[in-house]
Formats: C-alpha cells, structure tokens, sequence
C-alpha cells in the first residue's frame, strides 16, 4: 500500500516540474507598486502587461475614495454570513438592479467570487438528465464545473459551429430518452487568444435545436459593445443569451461576480447554488466600490475609447511587424512564437531584466508543445510610448528565438 503523499514526489504535474527553476519569477512573481501601466518586478520598473484592469480603475481617483470611504463605514467584515442566513443586504440588491439593467437582463445576483461562482452556476443548472455541450476551450473554471455534472457532456471544437452541431445531434437524442434539457456553454471572449465566442451562429442554431445558452463574459464585461455590456451586445444577440455571467476582477477592477438572466433562472439559482448558499457573501465594501465602478464604466465612455486606442495600436503595431496574434477580436493580445518551455524562460528573463517589459508567459500544458504564447492585456494607462518600446523589444527577442541564442542558454536550465 503506497502513501497517498507519495505521488506528488514523483511527479509534480507538468507545470509543477518547473517549481524549482521557476517559482517566484517565472510563476508566483512579485509584483509591486500601485496597479499601472508601470509597476516595480525585482526592485526594477517594467512596463507591465500582465494585469487585467482594463479600463484604470482600480486607481481611479473616485473609486479610491468611495473605496477607503466604504472600508472606514463598513470594515472588511460586514455583512456576516452568507446571503441566505445573515449576509443580504439593501445595497446587494441596489447592485444586482443596477447590473441587471446594464446587461438588458430581467434580474440578477451577485457573486462573492467569479471562479466558484461559475463552477456553481454549471453545476446548478443541470441534472442528471441533461446534456451539457461547451467549447473546448472554456476556461478552467466552466470545466470543473462540467465535470461535477454526473449526467453526459460533449465538447466542440474552438468555436467550430459544425462540430457544436454534430454534438447538438448527438445532445438530442439523449435527451429524447432522458426527458432533460441541453446546456450550451461559450465564453463571450476566450482569455488566452482574446478570440470572441461565435454566439451569433450559436444563436443561430436555436431555430433547430432546443437548448439553453451560457456566455462566461468575463474578458467581454466592460470592454465591448456599444455600452460595454458585452460580447452579446457587440453581436446582437444579448437578448438570445440565456444566463449572463461575468467577474468584477477585470474591467471593475474588483473582486466579486454576477449572474444575470430571466427571474425565473435567478430566483432558482439564488435558492440552490451551493458556493453561494454556503459561503460567506460578498463584504459591503467590495459591493458599495462595485456600484462606482458600474456608475464610471456607464458614464465615461471615453474610458473605454481610450482602451481601444492602445488596443488597436498596440495589435496594429504586432501585426505591421510580422507578428502572429491570431484571430483577437478583443483586448486580449497574444503573441505566438515557435520555442519550447526552457526557451521561453530564457526570452521572458531578456524581456524583464534587459527590456524591462513584464508579461505573462503561457507554455505547455495550458498550449500544445512548440508554441510559446506571450499575452499582453493593454489598458488605459498604457501610453504610446510604452507601446513602441513593447514593440522594439519584442523584434529583439524574435531575432534571438530564430538564430538560437535562447536555445543554447536554455541548455543551461537543469529541471
């Protein structure tokens, strides 16, 4: 009989293998200062890519006050409980009104925390008898939550609406035994490609199928559509989207969630999702800063006009230069280059220490083996000339991935 503990000695998983080389600068690092297009990274200021606070506002002189005013009125401890028992309160409700209208969606309910809001939200909507069918790039979170659904679940291809098809078929004559329903699920935009969801032809397809539709727009929230309310917006097809989710953690800035759909789907998932019945609910604090941050994203357009500025010269400037950035049509800009995980480390270490540019490095498992994926989240407190100098560097490290000089340092990397 083995020890349970005994595994994890031989085998650290595919990421964990690195820790050695890589914790505290590679993953885990330290970033410090206030949040900005410039942050410190081992005592050095770098131009800092890697923080998801699209529109500035988690400086924004407004929030800083509503935020430090709502610490001093509230702590960081009220209200106690969780929603059902002892933590609702008015100004949830103010929050969820207000976030319900923004998104064109009869109701809606706030979330303590986006990843195990989501993970919930899958959970609760399907019984055993359903089918769910989703993207096969979904994020972590919509996975874990898939997998705690003990009936049948098909993935599609990335945004293949053929492949969706064939599994909707397939979905179908399950369900003709079961009596169940079909759960479709797509994000509004894919965070690591910044590809948006197809959730027009998706829609589409409601003509010929019965299914409800899903959209995790967590990347889409605030930065898209005319208003900012999202990727349903920005297609058209907000009103076809079924239930409606995105985090406070990207263009609010903030910690928290929420969920929005019809009062039917609401009130049952207020009733009867566990991560939110069982857990403590979102401090007032986060929920009155939640409120400002709504208020500025649907009074300061110019906010969002500033972002796509940066956004369009910044993946302009890739794609003059022979970048490959793929298929983004969203802020999200990766940047796809031919190197193994040792190679990466390298090039990443020249980008931090010679070019003082900070950006997340995305290898094998989260990417198929021979690709390195460099994403960078442009902001508006990006400025052209942190843009130029992204775009120089960038050249530079190219060159080096090309002749090898990052392959014959990498050799120097011992596992």
């Amino acid at each position: 009989m083995a020890d349970l503990f005994e595994k994890f000695l031989k085998n650290m998983g595919p990421l964990g293998k690195w820790a050695s080389v890589a914790e505290g600068y590679f993953v885990f690092p330290k970033l410090e200062g206030q949040i900005s297009n410039r942050m410190k990274f081992n005592g050095k200021e770098v131009i800092t890519w890697s923080v998801n606070d699209y529109l500035g506002l988690s400086n924004h002189p407004e929030v800083r006050e509503i935020d430090a005013q709502a610490a001093k009125d509230y702590g960081s401890a009220y209200p106690m409980g969780a929603r059902m028992m002892s933590g609702h309160t008015e100004i949830h409700e103010k929050l969820e009104e207000e976030l319900a209208e923004f998104v064109n969606k009869e109701s809606a309910y706030v979330l303590n925390f986006g990843y195990q809001g989501i993970l919930s939200t899958v959970e609760t909507l399907v019984s055993k008898n359903d089918v769910i069918v989703y993207d096969i790039d979904s994020h972590a979170c919509i996975v874990d939550g898939v997998r705690l659904h003990v009936g049948k679940r098909f993935t599609f291809q990335h945004n293949d609406i053929e492949s969706l098809e064939k599994n909707l078929e397939r979905a179908k004559k399950i369900i003709e035994k079961t009596g169940g329903g079909i759960l479709v699920i797509s994000e509004g935009v894919f965070g690591m490609r910044g590809e948006q969801g197809k959730l027009k032809e998706i829609v589409d397809l409601k003509k010929n199928y019965d299914f409800r539709l899903l959209v995790d727009d967590a990347h889409g929230f605030g930065t898209l559509g005319a208003t900012g309310a999202g990727a349903g917006e920005e297609q058209g097809v907000q009103d076809e989207i079924d239930v409606y989710f995105a985090t406070f953690a990207k263009s609010m800035a903030s910690t928290g969630a929420f969920i929005a759909g019809s009062h039917d789907v609401i009130k049952f998932l207020k009733y009867n999702m566990r991560s939110q019945m069982f857990a403590k609910s979102l401090q007032m604090q986060l929920v009155v800063g939640a409120r400002k941050r709504l208020h500025l994203l649907k009074t300061k357009p110019e906010l969002r006009k500033k972002l796509w500025s940066n956004v369009n010269l910044l993946q302009n400037g890739l794609k003059e230069r022979g970048f490959d950035i793929g298929t983004t049509k969203s802020c999200v800009t990766p940047v796809f280059l031919k190197g193994d995980v040792p190679e990466a480390m390298v090039l990443v270490k020249d980008l931090r220490e010679k070019f003082n540019i900070f950006c997340s490095i995305v290898v094998y498992p989260v990417i198929p083996k021979g690709l390195i994926l460099l994403r960078l989240i442009p902001t508006t407190t990006h400025t052209k000339d942190d843009i130029e100098k992204t775009l120089n560097a960038f050249e530079s490290i190219r060159e080096k991935l090309q002749n090898g000089t990052y392959k014959k340092l990498s050799e120097r990397i011992k596992v």
